[in-house]
């Protein structure tokens, strides 16, 4: 293990809980002098280098990392990682999940929201009919669609005003305008 960073369990190093986002993870190792690639899901994907510490989560240990260089090409975003010196240690970052402490995201704009955000969320009717909670999200490129997991699995787009009519993260649900029957 690289001098400097500590594996951790499940919990923050302070001991109290935290929320991680994943951003993106580990896909290989670049050189001889510790480099890694980086698979971002952020948007625009060298968005992944604007945090200065990182939390590695491999085979359920956290390692908390600082950043000590990057470099965005067209393709590949490459990171160093402060104590990760040779190709060994970084081959040994290889898989990792790269996540940030969710408070450390900058504030979404009105009617954005982090998908991390949503996840958990109950989904209602206009009536007030659960349909289930949001498993996850992904994207068709048209628009993001919420994977529902309830008494059936549905897929319902995420299309403000027109399906979706509100979010309350604080209350812990959205409304869709949807046939239950769908």
């Amino acid at each position: 293990m690289p001098e400097g960073s500590v594996w951790i369990g499940d919990s923050a190093v302070s001991g109290a809980p935290s929320r991680l986002i994943v951003l993106g993870q580990v896909s290989g190792a670049v050189g001889v002098k510790g480099w890694i690639r980086v698979y971002s899901h952020t948007k625009p994907r060298d968005n992944i280098v604007n945090f200065d510490a990182w939390v590695l989560r491999l085979n359920g240990m956290d390692r908390h990392v600082v950043l000590e260089g990057n470099e965005c090409r067209e393709r590949n975003v490459l990171v160093k990682v402060r104590g990760t010196d040779d190709r060994d240690s970084a081959l040994g970052l290889v898989g990792a999940e790269i996540a940030v402490e969710r408070n450390l995201l900058p504030l979404c704009d009105p009617g954005e929201y982090y998908w991390a955000d949503l996840e958990g969320l109950e989904v209602r009717t206009i009536a007030g009919q659960s349909l289930g909670h949001i498993d996850y999200l992904f994207s068709t490129g048209a628009h993001d669609v919420m994977v529902l997991i309830g008494d059936r699995e549905r897929l319902i787009p995420f299309v403000l005003e027109e399906i979706v009519c509100e979010v309350n993260i604080d209350g812990g649900f959205l409304v869709v305008s949807w046939d239950s029957d769908f």
